[in-house]
């Protein structure tokens, strides 16, 4: 528990200097959303609604760390602002309009990429010379060294234009309304498995290189030696041994990757005019859209944060070490 207890402060500390630096970066930068907001309008706005427009935006002048006592306050009540790209609509509902597209594609992704990578790793070490070991990781790892929005491109020229199996782009159909229909999660599915394929063909050779080699240094070590010469059987020593010890260096790159679902496949969902946070992200660097650039970093900050607790706790149930530490 005080294991769990310290990690939670150190994390409640890394959250409050990334608030902190949210707060501070986009200040430094030169120009503000407002007059970002009025040279859109090529000035059809007059000097009252840039002051209005400042205010909406919290550009006051106000001492900076009144400022920043009033962007905490907000923070902790989940308002992150007005967007300029999306003007008049909140920071947070712009966000939540592409987050669960990003958790459909990306979550999926990492998930399952994880899962078969580290699964075939183990079958590679425990078959060690066979065509599994031999082969697989190879060509898996030439596939995945290539850039995954160029393979992205690749897939949907040849099975999205040439062949037609799958749609171009977007996250379902226009002539469909979002509902629990067959018909609308049928055109989910189909419009998001291109995305989530590319993602998981890029990745799965780090997976599986990682997860094997992880496995053939714990094969090799005097516990799994001790348990075989106890006449275990070989799954149980593979799986309850060598497999358990073997997965936490890729836990923990599992963490970081789940953390950072929230920002989205970034080159992915340009390819695909995916709707998610990356795509999000991309429409306000372009927009200055300062706010809402805010907002997403900050997302992605506490995810990772988050995501790293999670972890942490996983961590107690694989590695018995850890709970003598903590206590």
């Amino acid at each position: 528990m005080r294991y769990i207890l310290r990690r939670l402060g150190f994390y409640l500390v890394a959250a409050w200097a990334a608030v902190t630096l949210n707060f501070f970066l986009p200040r430094l930068m030169p120009g503000d959303p407002a007059t970002a907001l009025f040279a859109r309008f090529r000035g059809q706005l007059s000097p009252e609604a840039m002051e209005a427009l400042r205010e909406t935006f919290g550009l006051t002048e106000a001492p900076l760390v009144k400022q920043y006592l009033t962007y905490l306050g907000h923070i902790l009540r989940g308002d992150m602002g007005i967007s300029v790209a999306y003007f008049p609509s909140e920071v947070s509902g712009v966000i939540a309009t592409g987050l669960l597209w990003t958790i459909l594609i990306a979550g999926t992704a990492v998930v399952v990429s994880f899962a078969i990578g580290t699964t075939l790793g183990i079958i590679a070490a425990s078959r060690r010379g066979g065509w599994l070991d031999n082969v697989l990781p190879s060509v898996l790892i030439f596939v995945g060294s290539f850039p995954y929005f160029w393979l992205a491109m690749v897939v949907l020229f040849i099975m999205g234009f040439t062949l037609r199996w799958f749609p171009l782009g977007h996250a379902y159909s226009d002539n469909l309304t979002p509902s629990l229909s067959l018909e609308f999660i049928s055109s989910v599915l189909t419009h998001a498995f291109l995305p989530v394929a590319t993602v998981v063909v890029a990745t799965l050779g780090g997976w599986l290189l990682s997860m094997r080699n992880n496995m053939v240094s714990v094969l090799g070590s005097d516990y799994v030696n001790l348990a075989r010469a106890k006449g275990l059987k070989p799954a149980r020593v593979i799986m309850r041994y060598a497999a358990r010890n073997a997965l936490l260096p890729s836990v923990t790159g599992f963490g970081m990757a789940l953390g950072y679902i929230l920002g989205g496949s970034l080159l992915t969902e340009i390819v695909f005019s995916y709707p998610g946070q990356g795509y999000l992200l991309v429409q306000a660097v372009r927009n200055q859209d300062y706010p809402l650039m805010q907002g997403i970093f900050l997302m992605i900050t506490l995810a990772v944060l988050g995501a790293n607790l999670i972890i942490d706790v996983v961590y107690l149930w694989l590695d018995p070490r850890t709970r003598e530490i903590g206590r």
